[in-house]
């Protein structure tokens, strides 16, 4: 049996296993290699980290765990986990193996949902954008397009003011935000563009425009959006875990949720969705983890 299982192999999981390693506990983590951020050049805001291709930040941190042989990675999807009347967590993989732990650490993040128009996907991680903490320096004060309705596209068009004034909302149909928002939208020099945008076109992955149903287009630089996010995996819902309105889990303190034993870091529980407090996060959880199973060793 482990001590812990770690279902995700991003910042927060790796984070977490390299503490449970230093505290002695034997650790699982398994991952299914889609982090959210594949498609990104680089990631920033990370102390000492500021630019790093994700990949190979990935890959520093799995070779610094190399050195803890309590740590096992494996490169595999957890297909189901449950909690057993014990309160272990018996967990199985898609090999169909099957393995059981103390505790439980789920930390496989959220997918974006990209909206399906066509050259979305393919400029997505080099000139469009969810997050102006992670990308907005490098378009600040270019022409940039949020793509969004409602209060979250009116929310990121504010958000984005500290980046660029050259700002233009296109809300694909209606903004489904009244006319106070829209009036301080324009207070700002925001414009709103309601009409269907039918593609995206740029070269060598740099958004050159939007390009609107009527056929005229807008000229931006980059795009930045906000359309939801699921979860990567079923896992935390399977267990019953509870889930705010951005659609990730509902955690406390340290990042324990619901379940005792059972714990969700990373982008999968917060709002605030950097590599910097996922791999936070990932070391909280594993200081309680830790202090949990001590606990339970000492009774």
């Amino acid at each position: 049996m482990y001590d812990v299982i770690v279902v995700g192999a991003g910042p927060a999981g790796l984070s977490a296993a390299l503490i449970l390693g230093r505290s002695l506990r034997r650790v699982l983590v398994c991952d299914s290699g889609t982090p959210r951020n594949a498609a990104s050049r680089a990631m920033h805001g990370y102390l000492t980290r500021d630019g790093i291709p994700p990949h190979e930040f990935l890959r520093v941190a799995r070779e610094q765990l190399k050195e803890y042989d309590c740590v096992e990675l494996r490169d595999v999807e957890v297909t189901s986990a449950q909690c057993q009347a014990d309160s272990r967590f018996h967990v199985t993989l898609a090999t169909d193996e099957e393995f059981e732990s103390r505790k439980l650490l789920i930390a496989t993040g959220v997918v974006d949902t990209l909206p399906e128009i066509p050259g979305f996907e393919d400029l997505f991680g080099s000139s469009v954008f969810h997050c102006p903490y992670c990308d907005g320096w490098e378009v600040r004060d270019q022409p940039l397009a949020i793509y969004g309705r409602s209060a979250r596209g009116y929310g990121l068009s504010l958000e984005l003011t500290g980046w660029s004034r050259d700002l233009v909302l296109c809300t694909d149909g209606p903004s489904e935000i009244d006319a106070d928002g829209l009036a301080r939208l324009a207070r700002h020099g925001i414009r709103v563009r309601e009409d269907r945008v039918t593609r995206l076109e740029g070269t060598n992955g740099i958004l050159e425009r939007v390009v609107f149903d009527a056929g005229d287009s807008l000229p931006r630089r980059a795009l930045f959006f906000t359309t939801g996010q699921t979860q990567r995996s079923q896992l935390a819902i399977g267990l019953g875990c509870e889930f705010n309105d951005k659609g990730t889990v509902r955690t406390g303190r340290y990042e324990s949720t619901h379940l005792p034993g059972l714990y969700v870091a990373g982008d999968a529980s917060r709002a605030v969705q950097w590599v910097v407090v996922a791999a936070a996060e990932g070391a909280e959880a594993a200081f309680a983890i830790n202090t949990d199973l001590l606990k339970e060793d000492l009774e």
